[in-house]
């Protein structure tokens, strides 16, 4: 009988329960079968967010809280929002502004893990360096569209260091295509050091950058760290 409980175990996918069964020593029948499959479950929520963990490459991070000093929020915004991710429910975009080591890699990451461990959020982090570099190589081995099917699926897409490096002119392209994919569908952090009127030096095109920033602010909100930048803000304002 052991064996055969097994055996039917593994044809039906209850690894839990193939493995565990005879350990759960509960006399009540009913109860004795509600354990078990509160068991199976629980492995296969556990299993599902170690492999959204995984998919998602995020950067390591050491654990400790957010701070939150020299961050301004914009309006409507909560620290305990922001980090719910409640924008992603909204499919809205942030934007975090900000010089370097201020933090916007780290609170994008925070986020993405409490989407993913908290409500199950399939995320995406790359930077936009290497989201270009992924997507020219992809148009290069007629491979693009099963990875816009993979970003297609995603309910929030983290965009790290915008601004660092130019991009190729096609790499732009095909990123914009990206942003527009995302439009009104899903969310997207973007993490930058340049102002929205500097953009034009990543995208290497005034016509694309504008068409770019439009996409992106359009239900999105807006973080500072380290300090207001009323530039910032004002070219917020504008846009919208």
């Amino acid at each position: 009988m052991h064996e055969k409980i097994q055996e039917y175990a593994k044809r039906l996918k209850l690894s839990w329960i193939r493995e565990n069964f005879d350990t759960v020593n509960i006399e009540d029948p009913k109860q004795y079968l509600l354990t078990l499959f509160e068991k199976e479950i629980e492995q296969r929520e556990e299993r599902k967010i170690n492999l959204l963990l995984k998919t998602a490459t995020l950067p390591n991070v050491s654990g400790n809280p957010f701070d939150w000093t020299d961050i301004q929020l914009g309006q409507g915004l909560s620290q305990e929002s922001v980090l719910e991710g409640e924008f992603i429910k909204e499919k809205e975009n942030m934007i975090f502004y900000g010089g370097v080591g201020a933090g916007k890699t780290y609170l994008s990451t925070l986020i993405g893990i409490n989407a993913i461990q908290k409500y199950g959020r399939r995320v995406k982090f790359y930077t936009v360096a290497s989201l270009a570099n992924e997507l020219l190589e992809a148009n290069e081995k007629g491979t693009l569209n099963r990875l816009f099917n993979r970003i297609d699926k995603l309910d929030l897409l983290i965009l790290d260091e915008l601004g660092y490096i130019p991009l190729h002119k096609q790499g732009a392209e095909l990123l914009f295509q990206v942003i527009s994919m995302c439009y009104e569908k899903r969310s997207i952090i973007i993490t930058t050091n340049l102002q929205f009127g500097q953009w034009n030096h990543v995208f290497g095109d005034p016509i694309l950058t504008e068409a770019v920033v439009d996409r992106l602010i359009h239900h999105s909100h807006l973080i500072l760290f380290g300090g207001e930048s009323k530039r910032m803000k004002e070219s917020m304002m504008m846009k919208k």
